[in-house]
């Protein structure tokens, strides 16, 4: 079975073709500037074919699809025959609510449930749905599925995902923590049981997803119990370019005295606060490394404001979950900054941590840092979402 993986943004469509009797990848590619003036890299990863990168018309994410279409089939890029070798497509879809607890295969009641979801995640849902749309259109009957961010989150009990306020937001309005990164947490939390040579139903581990946009799950049996994002992915850790948890007051003063409306200051909390805000230097953790290094002590700041973060979130839910077997680091920063890894990891002294430092100079692949007699081991593990959304799509469609 081959399956193609799309995840679409507004402008954007990134994709991978995988085979699923080896779990390897095909193809892949992306579609940037949709609606502007259009470019593709599709890079064929079998049979030896040349990448092909250049500026195309892509007016809309329909002749974006029918591009990727081409360049698979194609007989100088392609990496299949025709498209009847594509035996179902899985849609990463951000946010699905209460609705979805699971992947789904999407029928035209599913595509009315994501409409419904739009206003929980108004940047992306429309985006995927626009994706999804598209692949009907060029694709026929080939059988789509959904696989959402939010879905593994939804084992969360109540006084994890509730908001102390009037009830009636939750019954009225689904005011309530979600969660996102789902996907991801998913993927590692089953492949640190893996490595570890556990039934996942016997851990307790906490997944550190860490990049622009980071967050944390605590992990417990397979389940999640408790995630630092919320209604929105604005809040938790401060981020690259986003606040994390902030006084709400804090966003009255600014709009009262500097005469902000709430446009404007859902701009500031979303794309110039985090670690940018902090450092003025950028949302780039190398950057930041590299202004640390050098003295400035903004770029320092930031960076340990957000490693403090990411241990008082980690740690709060090793009292959640009453223990902890396994802490795993995954995403951007978390799968390449030794550095960030390693100043986070001397928080957990009391767990009986320690850091295996040649371990955690690697990069790149699946490996324990801890020492061997560490009581807490610590992992790296590469996320790799598109895995999870094609084994879904293969369980569901197969």
């Amino acid at each position: 079975m081959k399956i193609l993986v799309i995840n679409a943004g507004s402008s954007s469509l990134k994709y991978q073709l995988i085979d699923m009797e080896t779990e390897s990848v095909m193809a892949k590619g992306l579609c940037e500037r949709i609606g502007i003036d259009g470019h593709l890299k599709h890079s064929p990863l079998v049979g030896g074919k040349p990448v092909f990168n250049e500026d195309i018309a892509l007016p809309t994410h329909a002749e974006a699809i029918a591009a990727v279409i081409d360049k698979l089939t194609s007989a100088e890029y392609g990496v299949v025959s025709s498209m009847k070798e594509i035996d179902a497509v899985g849609h990463r879809v951000v946010h699905g609510g209460e609705k979805f607890a699971s992947s789904v295969l999407i029928t035209d009641e599913v595509m009315k449930a994501l409409e419904e979801c739009t206003p929980f995640a108004p940047l992306h849902n429309p985006a995927n749905i626009i994706g999804i749309n598209a692949c009907r259109d060029v694709m026929g009957d080939v059988p789509m599925v959904a696989v959402f961010d939010t879905a593994f989150h939804q084992t969360m009990p109540g006084k994890a995902f509730m908001y102390a306020v009037p009830y009636e937001y939750y019954q009225n309005d689904g005011i309530r923590r979600y969660g996102f990164h789902g996907t991801s947490h998913r993927y590692v939390s089953g492949r640190c049981a893996e490595l570890m040579g556990k039934p996942i139903e016997e851990l307790k581990i906490v997944s550190c997803h860490m990049g622009n946009g980071s967050s944390i799950a605590a992990i417990d049996g397979g389940k999640c119990v408790d995630t630092s994002m919320g209604f929105t992915p604005l809040v938790g850790l401060p981020m690259g370019t986003r606040c994390g948890d902030l006084d709400a007051g804090v966003i009255q003063f600014i709009m009262n005295k500097y005469g902000i409306g709430i446009d404007e200051m859902l701009n500031i909390l979303n794309k110039k606060s985090g670690v940018l805000g902090v450092s003025g230097v950028s949302s780039d953790f190398r950057d930041l490394d590299n202004a640390a290094a050098e003295g400035n002590e903004r770029a320092q700041l930031a960076l340990d404001m957000f490693h403090y973060w990411v241990a008082k979130v980690a740690g709060s839910y090793v009292a959640a979950m009453n223990g902890v077997d396994a802490i795993v680091f995954t995403a951007g920063v978390g799968e390449n900054s030794k550095s960030s890894r390693k100043a986070i990891a001397e928080y957990f002294g009391y767990l009986g941590v320690a850091i295996d430092d040649e371990a955690n100079s690697k990069r790149g692949e699946d490996i324990m840092i801890s020492t061997p007699d560490s009581k807490v081991k610590v992992f790296v593990i590469p996320t790799n979402e598109e895995l999870v959304i094609a084994r879904d799509t293969k369980d569901i469609v197969g």
